[in-house]
């Protein structure tokens, strides 16, 4: 495979990364940079590793990993975009202003395996056209890091453009994504 197509590879692999960094921007309201950098760098690396884990895992996995990816991405898009839904309803009524914070811990580690699991599969076919994988793995991740970053900078302008209830917004932004990814692969 030549650099131009691993490039849209990577493009098409990051916009998912790239709109769940826009939903934590929508969620949140506002961001920091170091929750910019942390959404990006997460985004980033697991969209490195992926496929050196997919590549790793070579064709003999191809088709178990494969069968279900897609269900653990919607799982945990769903979990995390109906957690956002939940806890956005629940500060409307109670009119608070703070937003589960997705750039840190457990929330934004599940959010970068979900968005990364089509890398996997990525990987593996890296393995199966018996393509070396550091160069395009770390292409992928360093456009998935800066179409998060972009994401993550631009979703706090669209939330105030877009005003109150951006966290369910972004929730159901992430379920979306979810769904489309499992209706892709059904």
């Amino acid at each position: 495979m030549r650099w131009p197509w691993i490039l849209l590879l990577a493009l098409a692999l990051a916009v998912d990364a790239f709109v769940v960094a826009l939903g934590i921007g929508l969620a949140r309201g506002r961001l920091s940079p170091r929750q910019e950098f942390r959404i990006a760098f997460h985004f980033g690396l697991f969209q490195f590793m992926m496929p050196i884990l997919g590549w790793a895992a070579g064709r003999s996995m191809a088709a178990v990993i494969q069968a279900f990816d897609h269900w653990v991405a919607f799982a945990l898009l769903a979990f995390v975009g109906g957690r956002m839904v939940i806890e956005g309803a629940a500060r409307r009524e109670a009119k608070s202003s703070r937003a589960k914070d997705a750039t840190r811990g457990v929330e934004l580690i599940l959010l970068s395996v979900a968005t990364s699991l089509d890398a996997l599969a990525a990987g593996l076919s890296f393995a199966a056209l018996g393509m070396r994988v550091l160069g395009p793995a770390l292409l992928i991740g360093g456009v998935a890091m800066a179409l998060s970053y972009a994401g993550a900078r631009s979703g706090p302008n669209l939330g105030r453009a877009l005003g109150r209830g951006t966290e369910i917004f972004g929730g159901i932004v992430l379920i979306g994504i979810g769904v489309k990814i499992l209706l892709e692969h059904l």
